[in-house]
């Protein structure tokens, strides 16, 4: 069994048992969590999609860890002109697993 679901701006593939890597939700760690938006369920071979949304499906997780990810270097050149700009940027992220799918 697995479902699509949709946080962060981003659309996810799970399991039961996956661990992801998605952007920054409130919460301590060890909390549990609900996605609620779930997109598409396949269930012993047979797959529903929702339009936009499967309203009574639900994936429970955890939170593992709070933390950032690794520092992603911005540079920015107009040639001829002088102008150079360096910028970096570290994205905050929430490690989670998934515990259940439920319908």
């Amino acid at each position: 069994m697995y479902a699509v679901i949709a946080t962060g701006g981003k659309q996810y593939k799970v399991q039961a048992d996956d661990v992801l890597d998605i952007e920054r939700i409130q919460g301590e760690v060890g909390s549990k969590i609900i996605f609620d938006e779930v997109l598409a369920l396949s269930e012993e071979g047979k797959l529903e999609v929702g339009s936009p949304k499967i309203e009574s499906a639900k994936v429970e997780a955890e939170i593992i860890d709070q933390y950032r990810g690794v520092k992603l270097l911005v540079y920015k050149m107009k040639r001829r002109k002088g102008y150079r700009k360096k910028q970096g940027h570290r994205q905050e992220l929430t490690k989670v697993r998934i515990a259940a799918i439920s319908k």
